[in-house]
């Protein structure tokens, strides 16, 4: 699979398994989208690197495994946005039996409101946090031109960091799963941070 994976050109179903990945994790956080992400890149990456050079042929594949990586995002936040819109009373209430989406809804309203919508950004690297936004914004009703731009740039944020992350894995350590690993952590670091940083009451 490594190898297959190496060549991303050769392999366009890679990319169909990342889209896929990554628009369904809004409903399903427990899939590894951000690791498929990274271990794609670094695979690709790695792909004939040698003392820390990465083949120039390699960056088409790197920027469309971006685009790939943040339009799914953005794809996927929509559809979360549009059916927690029309859910109506039941998830209404589903979410007022729960202190936290509860907490979570009227602190993105507010932040939105006030055009605070950094709070997204940091959703998408928070764990569950981009299921919690793009439902809360859905159910509070929260116009969709407040909710796309913001959406759009955490995906592209997200997805520019991910690939980012598996590119100098593979330009330090080569295509190797060491350097995925270590990808991976810096990956799940960024998650941690995002998710403390949500966790705290604004002044």
């Amino acid at each position: 699979m490594w190898e297959s994976m190496g060549s991303l050109e050769a392999g366009p179903w890679i990319y169909a398994l990342v889209a896929l990945s990554v628009l369904l994790d809004v409903f399903l956080p427990v899939l590894p989208s951000g690791v498929l992400v990274i271990t794609a890149a670094t695979a690709a990456a790695g792909t004939g690197a040698s003392a820390g050079q990465v083949p120039p042929h390699v960056l088409p594949d790197i920027l469309a495994l971006t685009l790939c990586a943040a339009t799914a995002s953005v794809l996927g936040d929509l559809v979360a946005y549009r059916l927690a819109r029309r859910g109506g009373a039941r998830l209404d209430r589903a979410i007022a039996r729960s202190r936290r989406l509860s907490s979570a809804q009227e602190r993105l309203g507010e932040a939105l409101a006030r055009g605070g919508g950094a709070l997204v950004i940091l959703a998408r690297f928070a764990p569950a946090g981009r299921s919690i936004v793009s439902l809360g914004a859905g159910a509070t009703h929260r116009s969709v031109r407040d909710f796309l731009p913001w959406s759009a740039l955490a995906g592209l944020t997200w997805a520019v960091y991910s690939v980012a992350l598996g590119y100098l894995g593979a330009q330090w350590l080569g295509g190797t799963w060491l350097a995925t690993a270590v990808s991976v952590a810096a990956l799940f670091g960024a998650g941690s941070g995002a998710g403390y940083l949500m966790r705290r009451r604004p002044a």
